[in-house]
This record gives C-alpha cells, structure tokens and sequence, in this order.
C-alpha cells in the first residue's frame, strides 16, 4: 500500500472530493451511493475559498494555481446544480 504524503494539494483534494460527493459528482466511498447536499456542497466550497485566502502569499506558483482551478472548477459545477 502506498503511504500518503500530507501535502497542501492532498488537503484541497481531500476538501474538493467531499463537495464533489455532496454536489452528486462521486458516490460515497463506503457506501458507493451516489447523493446531493448543496449545503454541504457549498460549505466545502467556501473551506477552500477561506483556504486561499488564509494562505495568500505563502503558496508556489503551482500550489496557487492548483487551488484556483479547483475552486474554479467546483464552483462552476454548483452554478449548474441550481
């Protein structure tokens, strides 16, 4: 089994797969059921945007971009929720 690294980008993943789960993107991984929760969708969301900001100015170039192609992407996919 490969060990996991805690990384910047292995947390925003972690936050962006749970609003992906709760925007109906990917079923749950215990359950494989497959539901929505824009609520718990949009709270996910609004930890990455309050992860950005906590953290301006003290990411690379990679891990910025990174971080606002996520937001960007999930953002754009809770839009077409509504």
């Amino acid at each position: 089994m490969q060990k996991l690294e805690a990384t910047f980008s292995v947390l925003t993943m972690s936050i962006a797969s749970s609003a992906a789960m709760a925007l109906g993107l990917a079923p749950d991984p215990q359950s494989g059921n497959v539901q929505k929760d824009k609520d718990m969708a949009k709270f996910n969301i609004d930890l990455l945007l309050m992860l950005k900001e906590k953290t301006k100015g003290n990411l690379s170039a990679d891990e910025q971009r990174f971080m606002e192609s996520v937001i960007s992407d999930l953002q754009m996919k809770f839009v077409a929720e509504k």
